[in-house]
This record gives structure tokens, C-alpha cells and sequence, in this order.
């Protein structure tokens, strides 16, 4: 595949990359440079091939240039997700090994606390204003060649887990080929949507998460053009959809329920005929939710189910969606498999645990128990979600397994019940989950944000009930619903599900 360089060789001056709120444009020949000056500072500090760095980064211009630095000079690198506490983060950038530790002034005080209490830790910076025990990373970085090093070879990401179901696991796939020019892992990905050089990916979502960085790292290897938001606005996006001409992009659920629950005024205000595909996954999208996206953008909704693990791959796109309702598709990589507890294959249309066949080991760094623990005898991998297939192969998702409610004796997922309630229209987020009870083991618990949390009380959370009672059974219907201002979500999008759910086991 072809590199930054070769493409700051062909065309310097279009743009790599476009900071979505200022306009920042920054070509190939400038990150090019910036990349060769990361990769120098690097090097300056005793990082060798194979060694590890973190980084606790806004979505920032930043970024892009650390992440390019650090891949060609054979250095893994781990991103940090900012909503991370002291010891959270603390844990993250012990466990990866991390000699050298980059943070955003924003996050100054949780990265100052973290690196404490990591005495293996050699380097800090700083980008932004100057804080006590950082040195300042532009001082450093400006004081570099910006010509290639001597050593160039491939370095790739560590990313952790989000921990929603528990403590982050750093995933780890070595390099297959560490030449510069290597088949980029979404190359089979990247074909089946039409990403090339004349794409323009708008990318909402933080850096730090596995879908936008090899998103983007696509697109700037293919030569194409990355909008990059700083944080996600629903009208925003829309908005420099219409600018830039955006042809792909790449969502989760709760963005597009943030985007259907702008005004019809502002929704129909912006053009996004441009789009060719807007991508989506990481969590079960309510069908009523895609149906009325497929609606408003068109047949360019398309979806896939994958995960940090890189253990298996489906996709589906609009058209074949319309004709499988719910489903997730059917596999580009791997081959799914449906097992009991038992661990034997189940039939068509029965819920189990999903499995892979035909896929590459990956492995949780320094946890090899936790590493065997993800796949079975015959090799097939798992991270733990459950689902079925139909007669025809696709792929359908339920939940977690970690989600699932037993309550008397009957499974419940609770993605089915958050996918009903976040349609209603007093309703902007919802959280379903198991909390213990006597009598049945478990209990059905929803926790709502309210689009007006002044409407937050008895009267609603019945009025609720009543209207979920209408479209479930009744072993599906909360027992309670609770109300907050504001859900524990990440900037991905990806609900913080774990913290609510210790919350209700600890009072």
C-alpha cells in the first residue's frame, strides 16, 4: 500500500487531513514532515522497534502526526481514552510498558496523577499549556529533522479494550510485514466500500477508538481526504457532510439518533447526497432507528459487526439490510458459529454464544489466561457476544453475554429493550440492565435520559411502562425505570454500561 511519503511525493499540497471546527487544513507534505520529526523525537529518547509509547489525546492535529511518527518508526502505540480516571489510566500505561507518555493539556491533572504512579514511565509531554512534570511536546518535536530516520519499519496500535464489561485488555497483533508499505488490515474492508483517492471520510468519532483510527489511516494511505471533528455535533456533522462533500463516513447508533432527533428544519437544511456510504457498528442499531436512515440518506447505510480483536467480520449494506431486518450480515473474514454452553454448534435461529472459525489469533497483552479463554479447542475465537444465524447464513446480534439478564429462569437481552425505548420521543438515551433480586435472581432495570430531564418523574416513568407493555412481553418490560441527566457514555458512543450496573449492585 502506498505510504505518506509517496503520496507527499505525488501530490503535496492536497490536504491529508481537515480539523472539522477550525478549518485546519494539513497537507500530505506537512504530516509527512511532521511524522519523519515524531519518529526523530522518538528515537532522541531511546524508543527503539517494538517499543511502547501511550498517548492521552483529544482529536487534535496532534494526533494524526504522533500516530504516523510512531508507525514508521516501529513503535506500538497505545491510545487513551480521555474519560479515563487516575488509576484507570495509571493501569493502561503500566500494563502496555509505556516508555514514553504524551497527553492534552485538557487532561493535565488525570495524566499527571497517572503517570505517578507509573515509576517505569521515562518521558512525559505535555501539548498545550505548560504543566508541572511534562515537558512541552512542540519545543521537542520542532527541534527535530523532519528528514526520514535511518531505521523506518512498521509500527501498529495497541488498543485497549473500553472496559465497559470489565478491566481494559490491551489487544496485540504484531506486524505480519513491517515494511512501510504493507497491505493495510482493512485492505479487504476498504475495497468492499470503494474507499480510494478521491474519498473524503468525515470521521466524528475519537481517534482513540479502533474504527477511526484505521479508518483513517485507510483513507491517508489510499490518498484520500479525513475530516476530522473534534467532538461529535449532530448538525455539525451534517454540516460538513454538505461542506466538504463527503462520500464515507463512520457512525455508531446513538449518532444517528442524535441526527433523526435534530428538528426537520435542520435535518433538511444540509445536502448529504454526497455520501456513497456511511458506515456503522459497534453496537445493535434499533430497526426503526436505521429504517428511518435508509429513508432520510438513502441506500447508503451500510453496517458491519467486527471488534478491536479483529475476530471475524460481517457487513451488510442497505439493500440486503431491507431484506434481513436486524441483521449484521454475512462474513468477509471468518466463518460465524453459534455455541452452546457446552460448547456444541446450534441450529439456525437459536441464541448462542458467537464464535469464529478460520480467523488469526490475536492476543490480550500479558494475559495469556484471558487470551486462551477467547478461543476454543479448534481455534475458533470469541469476545463474548451473543446472537444466531438464519437459515441463510446471516448474522444477527442480541447482546453481551455479560448484559444478559436471567430473571426466573428466562434469558433477557437488554439491546432489544434500549432499541424500543430510545424511539420514543421523550426519550434521548436509555440504559437496560440486570439488577438482583430475591425472588427471580434478577429484575429488568431501565435507566432513562429524558430529551427534557424537567419532565423527569413518577407520571413518566409509568407512562413509559405503559407504553413498553404495550409492544413487549411481559417478562421484557422493566420492573422500574430510574432517570439522569445525563448517561455515562464515551465520545464514541459506546455506553458506559459497566459503571451504572456496579453502582445498582453497591447501594
Amino acid at each position: 500500500m502506498p505510504t505518506i511519503t509517496d503520496h507527499a511525493k505525488s501530490h503535496p499540497t492536497r490536504p491529508a487531513f481537515i480539523m472539522g471546527s477550525t478549518g485546519e487544513v494539513v497537507t500530505y507534505a506537512e504530516l509527512d514532515a511532521a511524522a519523519n520529526q515524531v519518529s526523530h523525537l522518538l528515537r532522541s529518547r531511546g524508543l527503539a522497534n517494538g517499543d511502547h509509547i501511550a498517548m492521552m489525546l483529544k482529536n487534535c492535529r496532534e494526533f494524526m502526526e504522533i500516530m504516523f511518527g510512531a508507525m514508521r518508526a516501529g513503535v506500538v502505540f497505545t491510545p487513551i481514552s480521555t474519560h479515563l480516571k487516575r488509576d484507570e489510566t495509571a493501569y493502561i500505561i503500566d500494563n502496555c510498558r509505556a516508555k514514553l507518555f504524551i497527553a492534552s493539556d485538557s487532561l493535565a491533572d488525570v495524566a499527571a496523577e497517572a503517570a505517578a504512579q507509573t515509576p517505569n514511565l521515562n518521558h512525559q509531554f505535555i501539548i498545550g499549556k505548560a504543566a508541572e512534570g511534562f515537558d512541552d511536546w512542540h519545543d521537542a518535536v520542532n527541534a527535530m529533522s523532519d528528514e526520514p530516520i535511518a531505521d523506518q519499519s512498521l509500527g501498529v496500535p495497541m488498543l485497549y479494550s473500553s472496559g465497559t464489561t470489565g478491566k481494559p485488555k490491551g489487544i496485540f497483533r504484531a506486524p505480519d510485514d513491517e515494511s512501510l508499505d504493507a497491505p493495510h488490515p482493512m485492505k479487504l474492508v476498504g475495497a468492499y466500500y470503494g474507499f480510494n483517492e478521491e474519498t473524503v471520510y468525515l470521521s466524528p468519532a475519537p481517534l482513540y477508538h479502533a474504527a477511526p483510527l484505521y479508518y483513517n489511516t485507510l483513507t491517508l494511505g489510499l490518498g484520500g481526504t479525513s475530516i476530522i471533528m473534534e467532538r461529535f455535533d449532530p448538525e455539525q456533522a451534517l454540516a460538513l457532510i454538505e461542506k466538504y462533500k463527503a462520500t464515507h463516513s463512520q457512525w455508531v447508533p446513538i449518532m444517528f439518533v442524535r441526527m433523526l432527533k435534530l428538528p426537520e428544519e435542520a435535518r433538511q437544511r444540509y445536502d448529504v447526497s454526497s455520501m456513497k456510504r456511511a458506515i456503522h457498528a459497534a453496537a445493535p442499531c434499533p430497526i426503526d432507528v436505521k429504517h428511518a436512515m435508509i429513508k432520510w440518506w438513502g441506500p447508503v447505510i451500510c453496517e458491519y459487526y467486527s471488534a478491536s480483536e479483529g475476530v471475524g467480520f460481517t457487513l451488510i449494506d442497505s439493500e440486503d439490510w431491507l431484506n434481513h431486518e436486524g441483521s449484521v450480515g454475512r462474513p468477509l473474514i471468518g466463518v460465524p458459529k453459534i455455541l452452546d454452553e457446552n460448547m456444541n454448534e446450534l441450529p439456525p435461529g437459536e441464541v448462542g454464544q458467537i464464535y469464529f472459525a478460520e480467523v488469526n489469533r490475536f492476543e490480550y497483552f500479558d494475559e495469556p489466561e484471558k487470551t486462551e479463554q477467547a478461543f476454543d479447542a479448534r481455534g475458533w475465537g470469541t469476545i463474548g457476544d451473543m446472537g444466531y444465524l438464519d437459515e441463510e447464513g446471516y448474522l444477527y446480534l442480541t447482546d453481551r453475554k455479560n448484559f444478559m439478564i436471567i430473571t426466573g429462569g428466562v434469558n433477557v437481552y437488554p439491546a432489544e429493550i434500549e432499541g424500543l425505548l430510545v424511539n420514543h420521543d421523550k426519550v434521548a438515551d436509555v440504559a437496560v440492565f440486570g439488577i438482583p433480586n430475591e425472588e427471580f435472581g434478577e429484575e429488568v432495570k431501565a435507566v432513562v435520559q429524558l430529551m427534557n430531564h424537567a419532565d423527569a418523574s413518577n407520571e413518566m416513568a409509568e407512562d413509559l411502562l405503559i407504553w413498553m407493555r404495550e409492544r413487549l412481553s411481559s417478562v421484557k418490560v422493566p420492573r422500574s425505570i430510574d432517570f439522569m441527566e445525563q448517561l455515562p457514555r464515551m465520545d464514541n458512543g459506546k455506553l458506559y454500561k459497566r459503571h451504572l450496573m456496579d453502582a445498582y449492585k453497591a447501594s
